[in-house]
């Protein structure tokens, strides 16, 4: 009789592992996922001669980085949050928090 228990043990763990490989083959996963955030930023002071258009925060979460990203009409621009200049330039402009780029 132990050995009845035995092989509906092992038939039950082979049904499940079965189970088990087929969902995960089931599961596709994306094959590219595009980033579109600040990975570096400069300390360099931009320039008042630059028109800025807006600002947005951007918080650290691999592989981005803390950044103030500055868009002027065409580029945007990764700064580091923590340079001297940065209150300054952020005064008069309208903070952008719909925007996803």
């Amino acid at each position: 009789m132990a050995w009845t228990s035995r092989l509906i043990t092992v038939a039950v763990l082979i049904t499940l592992m079965g189970c088990f490989i087929g969902a995960q083959g089931n599961y596709r996963r994306p094959t590219r996922v595009g980033v579109s955030c600040c990975k570096e930023v400069s300390r360099a002071r931009i320039p008042l001669t630059v028109k800025l258009v807006g600002y947005k925060q951007q918080n650290a979460l691999s592989p981005c980085v803390d950044a103030i990203i500055f868009y002027t009409e065409k580029n945007k621009i990764c700064s580091d949050p923590d340079a001297r200049w940065i209150p300054a330039r952020l005064r008069d402009l309208k903070e952008i928090v719909d925007e996803d780029n």
